[in-house]
C-alpha cells in the first residue's frame, strides 16, 4: 500500500485506537498491539515478517529504557512512603515563605513532582496546602491550582518520571537523559510563571463551598506527620534525586571534553543513566533504612513494579507501532512529500500528542504513542528524519513538544483531573474553569517556549 491510501489507513488506525481506549475502555497495551497488527496486515507487510517485527519493536524498548523507568519509579515510591516528599515540601515552604502561598505550592509541587507521580504527589501534599490555607487565610483555589501546575509540569517535562524517560528512549536519547532534564527545567520555567499568574487570577474568581472545620484540617496534617514519624533529614531526602543528576552531569562534561584514561572511563560509567539512577536507588535504600522501614522495602518494590508494569508494556507496544509505521512505508511517503509538513516542524509532534491526550486522557499514553510515531532522531527511516529533527538538541526539543502536547487538556477522562478537583473540593464545572484551563495554558506556553528555543538552538 502506498500514497494517500496509506495515510488514510494510518489516520483511521489512530482514530480507532483512540476510540478503543477512550470509549470501549480497552487497555492501551491491547489497543496499541491490536492496531499495530491490523495496520501491518492492511499495509501489506509480508506475514512472515510481522512476528519478527513485533518482537524487535517490543524488546528494543525494554533494552533501551526499561531499567531506567523501574529505578526512577522505585526512587519516587521510596520518597513518598518515607515522608521524604513531605520533607522536600517543608524545605520549599521555608525557602519561599508562607507569605507567598501560591508560589510555595507551585515550587513544592515542581520539586516533589520530579520523582513522584503527579496524582500521588497531589494526595501527599494536599494536607500541607490545606494547613497553610487555614493558618494564613490563603486562597484555596489559587493554592490548589498552583500545586497542580507544579506537579504536572515536572511530571511531563522532567525525568525520572516514566513519561519523559520513555519518550527520550523512543526518540533515541536514552543515553543523554541529562540533556532532557536540563531542557525540561528550561521549558518548565515559563510554564510555571504562566501557571502562577493564572493561579493568582482564577483564585479570586472561583468560590468553594467549603464547610470543613479548621481544626480538623490542621489535625489531618498532624496525623499525616505522625504516620511517617520523624521526617528524614534534608540530605537523604535530596540525594536520591540530585546525586544521579550530578553524576550524569559529570559524565556529560567528561564526554564533551574528550578526556580519556581510567578516571574518565569511570566517570563515564557512573554517568550512564542506568548506573546513575542505580546509585540514586542505593541512596533511596539508605533513606528507607534510616527511617526504620527497610522491612517494607520488598513490598514497596512489588507495589512499584505493579504500578510501573503497565507503563513498560505500553511503552513496548508503542515501539511495535513505531516499527509497523516504518515498515509500512509511511515514513518514506512523508519524506517524498516532506514539503507538505516540513513547515509544521516542532509543532507536528505537539499536535499529535495533544490530540491523543485530549481524546483518551492519559498523558503518559499520549507521550509514548507520539514518540513511537516520531521514531528515533538518528535513523534515516523515521519521521524525525523526515522533519529534519536529526540532532540531539532537536530530539530533546521534540521530547518537550510532545510533553507540552500531553498537557492539552486535562478534563473528565483524566484521573488527575478528578484527583485535583475532588481533593480541593471543586465541582466538575469549577474543575473545567481551573484544571482544564490551566493545562491548556501550560501546553500552549510550553510549545511556545519550545518554538522559541528551536529558533535559537536549531
Amino acid at each position: 500500500m502506498t500514497g494517500i491510501a496509506l495515510i488514510i489507513s494510518f489516520i483511521l488506525a489512530i482514530l480507532i485506537m483512540i476510540f478503543m481506549i477512550a470509549k470501549l475502555k480497552v487497555h492501551p497495551f491491547l489497543a496499541l498491539m491490536s492496531i499495530s497488527l491490523a495496520l501491518a496486515l492492511i499495509a501489506g507487510i509480508p506475514l512472515t515478517k510481522i512476528p519478527v517485527m513485533v518482537g524487535a519493536g517490543f524488546s528494543g524498548t525494554f533494552k533501551s529504557i526499561g531499567i531506567v523507568i523501574i529505578f526512577g519509579a522505585i526512587i519516587g515510591m521510596v520518597l513518598e512512603k518515607t515522608g521524604a516528599a513531605l520533607k522536600l515540601a517543608d524545605m520549599v515552604v521555608k525557602l519561599v515563605g508562607q507569605k507567598r502561598p501560591e508560589l510555595a505550592m507551585l515550587i513544592m509541587g515542581w520539586v516533589v513532582g520530579i520523582p513522584v507521580f503527579c496524582d500521588s504527589g497531589f494526595v501527599v501534599l494536599n494536607p500541607i496546602r490545606e494547613a497553610i490555607q487555614k493558618k494564613i487565610a490563603a486562597n484555596p483555589v489559587g493554592t490548589a491550582v498552583a500545586l497542580s501546575a507544579g506537579l504536572y509540569a515536572a511530571h511531563v517535562f522532567i525525568p525520572p518520571t516514566p513519561g519523559p524517560i520513555a519518550v527520550a528512549g523512543g526518540l533515541g536519547l536514552e543515553h543523554n537523559l541529562l540533556l532532557v532534564i536540563l531542557m525540561g527545567i528550561a521549558v518548565s520555567i515559563p510554564v510555571l510563571i504562566a501557571s502562577y499568574l493564572f493561579a493568582k487570577f482564577i483564585g479570586k474568581r472561583v468560590i468553594l463551598q467549603d464547610d470543613a472545620n479548621d481544626e480538623l484540617i490542621a489535625q489531618g496534617y498532624e496525623d499525616l506527620l505522625k504516620k511517617y514519624g520523624t521526617l528524614p533529614n534534608g540530605f537523604l531526602s535530596l540525594a536520591p534525586i540530585f546525586v544521579p543528576i550530578i553524576l550524569m552531569a559529570l559524565g556529560s562534561i567528561t564526554k564533551i571534553s574528550g578526556a580519556t584514561g581510567d578516571i574518565a572511563n569511570f566517570i563515564l560509567f557512573l554517568g550512564n543513566p542506568i548506573i546513575a539512577l542505580g546509585i540514586g536507588l542505593i541512596f533511596a535504600i539508605i533513606l528507607i533504612f534510616q527511617c526504620g522501614k527497610i522491612s517494607e522495602f520488598e513490598t514497596l518494590t512489588n507495589d512499584t513494579l505493579k504500578l510501573v508494569g503497565p507503563i513498560l508494556f505500553i511503552t513496548a507496544a508503542g515501539g511495535v507501532l513505531g516499527k509497523v509505521i516504518v515498515e509500512a512505508g509511511f515514513v518514506e511517503y512523508i519524506k517524498e512529500n516532506a514539503h507538505i509538513i516540513s513547515s509544521a516542524g516542532i509543532f507536528f509532534p505537539f499536535i499529535i500528542s495533544a490530540i491523543l491526550k485530549t481524546a483518551q486522557g492519559s498523558s503518559t499514553v499520549a507521550m509514548i504513542t507520539t514518540a513511537a510515531i516520531m521514531g528515533m532522531f538518528n535513523v534515516d527511516d523515521s519521521l524525525m528524519s523526515a522533519l529534519g529533527l536529526t540532532s540531539e538538541i532537536a530530539a530533546a526539543l521534540t521530547v518537550m513538544a510532545i510533553a507540552a502536547g500531553a498537557m492539552c487538556v486535562s478534563h473528565a477522562n483524566d484521573s488527575y483531573y478528578w484527583v485535583v478537583t475532588n481533593f480541593s473540593k471543586m465541582t466538575p464545572q469549577q474543575g473545567y474553569r481551573t484544571q482544564t484551563t490551566l493545562t491548556f495554558i501550560m501546553g500552549i506556553v510550553g510549545i511556545s517556549t519550545v518554538y522559541v528555543l528551536s529558533l535559537v538552538l536549531l
